[in-house]
Parts: C-alpha cells; structure tokens; sequence
C-alpha cells in the first residue's frame, strides 16, 4: 500500500523572535489595519471589567488601544513583548493622560516577572494565536491572577465547518511566522487546559462581531484555588517607560 500524500508542510514554527519582528512591522499601521475590525473585543472586556477594582493586567497591551477604555478605579499594567508597539503604548497614555495606567513593561507572557496572585483581573485580547505555547500563557495568566480573580481573553477560534478553515491552513502552513500569529486556533487548546485545571473554571464563551470573527472567553479562578503552582523561572522585564503619576 501507497503511503498517503501529505499535500502541506507541516506548520512553520512560531517564535518569539518571529513575534517580535512581525509586531515591529506591524508597528506603524497596527492601529489603522486593525482597531474597527478588533474593537468589538476590547469593548468587551472593558465592559466586563468595568464594575471592578484593583490592580489589572493587559496581557499583548500592543499600542493600547484599549488603555483609554478601562474604568478610572483600576490600576492597568500592561505587557507586551514587541518594544515598537510598546512606544506608541506610551504616547497614547501621555497624550490621552490615562493616570490609571501605571506602567508599561517588556515581557514574555509565558514567563511573567510577577509575583503568584498579583492581579485582580488579567486580560489577554488577541493574544492566544500570538504565543508560541498558548498553554504556557494559561498557566501563566492562571498564576499572577489572585483566587476569586478574573481571567478574560478575545481571540479567534477555528471552527471545524468555518467557510474560512481551509484558508487559515494554508496561511499557517506557509506564513505564520512571517504574520506574527497563528491563523488557525481550535477550541480544544483552552478546552484540555481547562480539563487540567480544577481551579479555573469557564463562565461565558460567545461569539463576537464582525461575524463571530472572535470569541470571547471569561474564566474565574476559585477562591480555593491551590497554592502548589510552579513558578517558572523569567528574566527581568524591560520597563520601557517610567510609572505614571
């Protein structure tokens, strides 16, 4: 018998490094190439987290589009690993003068510079398809979010019958590196992190505009949630621009 033709690579590898150059380019026109197309999402989780209090992360911050949508009584921090997308991050909050926001740091979100149970409240929009280990980045957000916290994340999810599936494989095939992220995510990654964590549990999964594009997922971290979390080891954030007054 034949061995069956393999008609596609196998998928280009994702790296940080492949990120971090992508998001340079993307950099100049990120704002105008994705804000309407990707502002559904962020308003979600601004609305989610509207009624909340205490110290926020935004994981993937990029230029900030979402900075000036949080509500004044949280302290926002946000992360991202691309510095050029990190400078228009600042310039936003100096010109919009979000005082809320108290800083800006470099940083791999799989090995986060954070102490366990920082935050009340984690946020990662349009991040999952960006890392590559998205399960890493779950542990990761699961760790730094204090027991009864919240996590919230926007991203695209593949879907089996998706008019679009065939086309996000071949541009995962072929130029996934070359994007900054992985078009094609299915469900099943959260769903067997999930499976794995007694202590995360699933509130809300929806679809989102345009065209249930993206989906919005809301997870909570049990107040019993065990302490007995491995904390990876993590080099030293760069803080590209000071805290804010």
């Amino acid at each position: 018998m034949s061995e069956a033709r393999t008609f596609l690579p196998e998928p280009d590898v994702l790296d940080n490094e492949d990120v971090a150059a992508a998001y340079s380019r993307w950099a100049p026109i990120y704002d105008l190439t994705f804000e309407r197309v990707m502002r559904p999402g962020r308003c979600a989780i601004a609305a989610a987290t509207a009624h909340m209090e205490g110290p926020l992360l935004d994981v993937g911050v990029g230029t900030g589009l979402e900075l000036p949508m949080f509500a004044s009584q949280l302290e926002v921090t946000g992360i991202d690993l691309c510095g050029s997308m990190l400078a228009r991050a600042a310039q936003r909050v100096e010109r919009e003068r979000l005082k809320n926001v108290t800083g800006l740091l470099r940083m791999d979100a799989t090995r986060m510079a954070f102490a366990d149970a920082s935050f009340n409240c984690v946020v990662a929009p349009y991040v999952l398809t960006v890392v590559p280990e998205p399960e890493a980045l779950l542990d990761e957000l699961a760790r730094v979010v204090r027991p009864g916290g919240e996590i919230i994340l926007v991203n695209h999810i593949s879907g089996r019958d998706d008019p679009f599936a065939i086309l996000e494989k071949w541009l995962d095939h072929h130029v996934a590196p070359k994007l900054g992220w992985r078009p094609q995510f299915p469900w099943q990654v959260v769903s067997d992190w999930l499976d794995q964590r007694p202590d995360v549990e699933l509130v809300e999964r929806r679809l989102l505009a345009p065209f249930g594009l993206f989906t919005y997922i809301h997870m909570h971290r049990h107040e019993q949630a065990s302490s007995a979390i491995i904390t990876p080891e993590f080099a030293e954030p760069e803080c590209v621009t000071p805290e804010f007054a």
